[in-house]
């Protein structure tokens, strides 16, 4: 009987992997750097909850090249590309951590770490641009926009958890 139960929770696991890194991979198509890093900080969210922390971490790989693949993410930024992913890890590693005591604080601290962490890394990066319209840019797409994406990803996936735990 375990053994029927576990096939049955890996199969759902992998539909609602399959599900969220579409979502994931969807998103950056989008080419709206506020509405994309919504979603995408959305499904980290829930895909934190649902999936755990591997599954949410390997989930957070790809949006980052899918938006350098399509032009959102100038090809001059691609050296942020790590940074980016790192930060995805540490959204998700201080939401799993938080979500416990409480589901907005996990939010909050998450996204204000992503947020310092971007930003930070971004400033030190923007240094090594030699053109001001692409040091700009990158300043602009790094900075507070991520806390707010980050934000209401965060608002977002409390909705969405909730109509899933409804259902």
């Amino acid at each position: 009987m375990t053994e029927t139960k576990t096939l049955i929770l890996r199969k759902a696991n992998l539909f609602y992997f399959s599900i969220l890194l579409s979502l994931a991979v969807f998103a950056p198509l989008l080419k709206f750097q506020l509405v994309s890093g919504s979603l995408v900080n959305a499904v980290l969210f829930i895909s934190t909850v649902i999936l755990g922390l591997e599954g949410s971490l390997l989930i957070g790989l790809v949006p980052s090249l899918i938006a350098l693949g399509i032009g959102l993410l100038p090809s001059v930024l691609a050296p942020m590309i790590p940074f980016i992913v790192t930060s995805n890890a540490i959204l998700v590693l201080t939401f799993n951590f938080l979500r416990k005591r409480n589901y907005w604080l996990g939010i909050i601290s998450a996204s204000f770490l992503k947020f310092l962490f971007l930003f930070g890394t971004s400033s030190l990066m923007i240094e090594l641009f030699s053109k001001k319209e692409i040091a700009f840019k990158a300043a602009s797409m790094m900075s507070w926009l991520q806390l707010f994406t980050a934000l209401s990803g965060g608002l977002i996936a409390y909705f969405v958890l909730r109509i899933i735990k409804k259902a």
